[in-house]
């Protein structure tokens, strides 16, 4: 029996269920089951564009380390490490001045583990984020709060999925007025009060809405195009947009400083992604125009640049993150 057919006669059985637990259950198997990045998967991220993306994480966690004093037990860790590549060019800078930390990966697709372990053979693996340890850590969280399931209401009325024959359906219908991730809020919380007293910084990037806007954002792509939420159980990518006043909120109360957010491309221009283009396409100009298209689908409106916003999250007494201050 396949996972949609397990889901349907759950929903039988017992009654609609919330879209939080849809959302959980069909991402936990989607990402169990599949690696789901590049052009033979559903969808690329940041890292997967260009090299360019992981060397600008890795230039602002260089500089933080070197600022806070270049701490010997700091560790670089990763929540959500995709295939590796984004903690492969970013260790390529952190390594470069003086980083010899230990590197912490949570990830819980054995899919996803294999091909982290082939790059990072000597990487920790957690499946959650009770067990880091109790130390620095320099944190990025790229795309991983959108994919964290969202409860979502119409009025007071809290929207299931239930059944329409064998079709899966939104009950109650009509337009979404709050949409909520308490489990987002519960890590954010988790991570913060960890770096609270054990010092260090996280940078969440991540496509999202700044200041509390509420709606139906739950979406779901298959084969890069978008479809219906409900169309593929278990089968196609669900995230919700991040609600960035709600992770910074939640790593305020738990002791920890917050940085406002900010547009990727803001954030990856002035940490100097136009040089860094113009130098590799220098070294390498058979490859000039592509390095250009990989800067303009990186940071420009057009692309990723103003729907993903990149903020921080860090202990009093290390520094802001470049780019972040203000």
């Amino acid at each position: 029996m396949s996972f949609a057919d397990d889901l349907r006669a759950r929903i039988r059985a017992d009654g609609p269920i919330g879209v939080h637990d849809y959302m959980a259950a069909s991402n936990a198997h989607y990402y169990a089951s599949r690696d789901p990045l590049g052009r033979g998967g559903d969808f690329t991220t940041a890292p997967e564009i260009s090299q360019m993306f992981g060397e600008m994480v890795g230039a602002c966690l260089a500089d933080i380390f070197i600022r806070a004093g270049s701490p010997a037990n700091a560790a670089y860790c990763e929540l959500g490490p995709g295939r590796g590549t984004l903690a492969t060019d970013a260790l390529r800078l952190l390594m470069g001045v003086g980083f010899k930390g230990e590197r912490h990966f949570v990830e819980t697709s054995p899919t996803l583990r294999a091909e982290q372990e082939r790059r990072h053979p000597t990487a920790t693996w957690h499946d959650d984020v009770d067990g880091l340890p109790e130390r620095p850590l320099m944190i990025v969280a790229n795309e991983f709060f959108d994919a964290l399931p969202v409860g979502q209401w119409v009025d007071e009325a809290e929207r299931t999925v239930a059944l329409d024959g064998d079709t899966l359906r939104f009950v109650p219908d009509g337009p979404v007025t709050r949409e909520e991730s308490r489990v987002a809020a519960k890590i954010m919380a988790k991570i913060s009060a960890h770096l609270a007293e054990h010092g260090g910084v996280l940078l969440v990037i991540d496509y999202g809405y700044l200041a509390g806007e509420q709606g139906d954002t739950l979406q779901a792509v298959k084969r890069h195009e978008r479809v219906d939420p409900l169309a593929h159980p278990g089968a196609a990518d669900l995230t919700a947009h991040v609600d960035f006043a709600a992770l910074r909120a939640a790593a305020q109360d738990a002791g920890a400083r917050a940085t406002r957010a900010i547009t990727q491309g803001n954030w990856l221009e002035t940490l100097g992604l136009g040089p860094r283009a113009q130098a590799l396409a220098g070294q390498n100009p058979d490859r000039a125009h592509d390095i250009a298209g990989q800067r303009r689908r990186l940071a420009s409106d057009e692309g990723m640049g103003n729907l993903f916003k990149v903020m921080a999250v860090h202990h009093r007494g290390w520094p802001v993150p470049a780019g972040l201050g203000g």
